[in-house]
């Protein structure tokens, strides 16, 4: 019995060796996919795939950035402010560069100057208006005669007359448009000489100066504003004249 075991033991000794070796080889491949750090690197590896197609897809696509060298629409501070308002004023006023509302500007006083952010600090408390103990900045600029007499005040530029009143602390107002915003305003007049919705012709004579309640230690004056879409500008860089 064992002599006839003997040879089929020996036969069944290579087939036991290639089962345990194919066995071990899908133990390895097993083992190895069942390790940790398989599966993220693997992760890892196509997200870097992707993201690197995506940055050459974007690339390709995006539009050229806008000249360094193209040309600014606006500028900023008192100057940028002042080119606009020339331009402006060039469009709306027909070519009609802006007059002084007086006569006479020489014979006449310069009491209160308009309030300029960038002027130096005496010409800016020069140009404030003093109501008890407030303060305010002037948005105008008012002229009187040194001897406290009357004197004519004229349009300082062609328009309609939008606005005629007598007020309580502001004395007599004229308010004049002028197109795209642009309007000029008279305040402390007397003997106004124009009506509501009349068309005047730069330098008519629209009324005299007198007082008002609000600047009464001026005695005698005009005080005269300029708007630009309801805001106060800086006649000064409007006027024709020197």
């Amino acid at each position: 019995m064992n002599e006839q075991n003997k040879p089929k033991q020996e036969q069944e000794a290579p087939k036991t060796a290639m089962g345990e070796s194919s066995a071990a080889k899908s133990s390895g491949w097993k083992k190895a996919l069942s390790k940790r750090w398989v599966s993220p690197a693997v992760f890892v590896a196509a997200a870097a795939i992707i993201v690197t197609l995506m940055w050459i897809y974007q690339g390709a696509e995006q539009p050229e950035p806008a000249s360094e060298t193209s040309e600014l629409t606006e500028t900023e501070g008192a100057n940028g402010e002042q080119a606009v308002q020339e331009d402006t004023l060039e469009v709306t006023t027909g070519g009609e560069l802006m007059q002084y509302p007086v006569a006479n500007r020489d014979e006449l006083e310069e009491t209160i100057p308009y309030y300029n952010a960038e002027a130096s600090g005496e010409e800016r408390a020069a140009a404030m208006l003093q109501t008890g103990n407030t303060f305010t900045p002037h948005t105008g600029i008012d002229w009187a005669s040194p001897n406290n007499e009357t004197f004519d005040v004229l349009a300082a530029l062609s328009g309609k007359i939008s606005r005629v009143e007598k007020h309580p602390t502001n004395g007599g107002i004229v308010e004049i448009t002028h197109g795209d915003g642009l309007t000029t305003v008279y305040q402390s007049l007397a003997d106004i000489q124009v009506e509501n919705g009349e068309d005047v012709k730069q330098g008519t004579v629209i009324a005299k100066a007198g007082r008002n309640e609000l600047e009464k230690d001026q005695g005698v004056h005009l005080h005269f504003e300029v708007l630009k879409d309801g805001k106060p500008i800086d006649p000064n860089i409007l006027f024709d004249q020197p």
